[in-house]
């Protein structure tokens, strides 16, 4: 274990700093999830549905923005941030061309996506309505959080959480205008939501413009550079944001099958679904938050050719992954029941105690989440290998888990919450795989210019 403490003043200072700006994050959907299901079961499944596209958008954006993290951490070590702004420049264009190819098809078909997703005409109509408004805000969502993530590369966290805080408030405020019809506003319900949601993402990308405009010392980001960038770069770049790409689209389409296979059990299981996917999003934060940071600290160190530093700093990681991962599943145990009263009686009965079951398995799940995904998507892919866990979940996602929970939702005629744990237990069983390719040190890889 690594035992100086700035090393653990910086590891948590960027861990926190992550984990509160996806807490605030998550924290939107949950908002939205809470107070909809107030409103109605089926205005909450309805919004559930289109959350799956959001949370595909997100992995895309994801995968756009790692890319710059990766090579932009490098850089960073090597004390060079000229690259940068090139690196950033060519995350857009990626992740802005997958944005405007996702707001075409949610636009254009929304009836046709959702009805994918579940058999519930109630639920289904409330996602339309839904969906017509919120498909508007993915090319703003992408360009804010690509430009975010593209900063954390050199360790600017902060703008992050006062973005996502500024969308909370804005969120949570409209939603309590907009759904209800309250303090003389009209009673729009999902739609309400919708509207309030593409207000915030507004302010969100009007925030990081100013910021970069007046705040930003070190990149001197302008739109100029980021139009007019070094082409060569592109190379560089997608060599190491495909393979990211490529798995987050492949992650993103399997959690709408996984939903899909799930809406097609009724509607009180994608209730119970909606809420304990929101409930595992907000408390899981830390240990995304501590992926993250390790993604941009073995960045660096790979990055500096500190690779005898890197063994004891791997090994550091590790244990703590493993600890905040079984203080993440206490905590979803323990909030089953008050997450529940927040509701308002609102559910059904089945779909109230569908959602403990649910939750109970990711209590377990999220242990094993916690120490892989992080192992993965933190260590691996900062070191460099950004090839080994797209190959991972191909097969693990398409060859194992949704073959099996179809098998079992539709052939073996399964509870749904044995469907669900099925849908889930990949978190376990990716460890080993995980342990030994991060064992075998192959990851490490320079990909930075000499």
């Amino acid at each position: 274990m690594i035992r100086e403490k700035q090393f653990y003043r910086l590891f948590f200072g960027l861990t926190l700093s992550l984990a509160l700006q996806n807490l605030l994050t998550f924290g939107v959907n949950m908002l939205d999830t809470v107070m909809l299901g107030r409103y109605s079961q089926a205005a909450m499944g309805g919004v559930s549905l289109c959350n799956q596209f959001q949370f595909l958008l997100q992995m895309l954006v994801s995968g756009a923005g790692e890319g710059a993290v990766v090579l932009g951490a490098q850089y960073w070590g090597r004390g060079d941030l000229k690259p940068i702004p090139h690196i950033i420049g060519a995350a857009l264009r990626f992740g802005g061309g997958l944005a405007v190819g996702l707001f075409a098809l949610a636009l254009a078909m929304p009836q046709t996506l959702l009805g994918l997703l579940s058999s519930d005409p109630a639920v289904v109509e409330q996602g339309v309505a839904y969906m017509q408004i919120i498909c508007f805000t993915y090319v703003i969502f992408t360009l804010t959080n690509i430009l975010v993530a593209s900063l954390r590369s050199i360790g600017v966290v902060k703008i992050g959480y006062v973005i996502s805080f500024s969308t909370l408030c804005i969120n949570g405020v409209l939603n309590y205008c907009l759904i209800y019809g309250n303090l003389g506003f009209p009673e729009l319900g999902v739609r309400g939501a919708a509207i309030a949601t593409l207000v915030s993402r507004c302010v969100e990308l009007l925030i990081v413009a100013v910021y970069l405009r007046f705040f930003e010392r070190r990149l001197h980001l302008r739109l100029r550079s980021l139009v007019q960038m070094d082409r060569s770069y592109l190379k560089d770049y997608a060599h190491i944001s495909l393979p990211v790409l490529v798995n987050q689209a492949l992650w993103g389409v399997a959690q709408m099958v996984q939903t899909g296979i799930l809406g097609h059990l009724g509607g009180d299981v994608t209730a119970a679904n909606a809420i304990a996917v929101q409930v595992y999003q907000v408390l899981s934060v830390v240990s995304y938050g501590a992926a993250s940071a390790a993604a941009i600290l073995v960045g660096k160190a790979v990055g500096s050719g500190q690779k005898e530093q890197l063994r004891q700093l791997v090994s550091t990681l590790e244990r703590m992954f493993i600890l905040l991962g079984i203080a993440a599943g206490a905590a979803i145990w323990a909030v089953r029941g008050p997450v529940l009263a927040l509701f308002g009686g609102t559910l059904t009965e089945r779909a109230a105690q569908l959602s403990m079951s649910f939750m109970a398995v990711l209590a377990v799940t999220t242990v094993g989440t916690s120490y892989q995904m992080a192992c993965d998507n933190g260590i691996i892919r900062g070191g460099g290998d950004t090839a080994f866990s797209a190959k991972m979940n191909l097969v693990s996602m398409w060859l194992i888990l949704v073959p099996v929970a179809a098998a079992a939702a539709f052939w073996w005629n399964a509870p749904p919450t044995v469907v669900f744990f099925l849908l889930k237990w990949d978190q376990l069983y990716k460890i080993l795989p995980v342990t030994l390719r991060l064992h075998s040190w192959k990851w490490v890889r320079v990909v930075t210019r000499p």
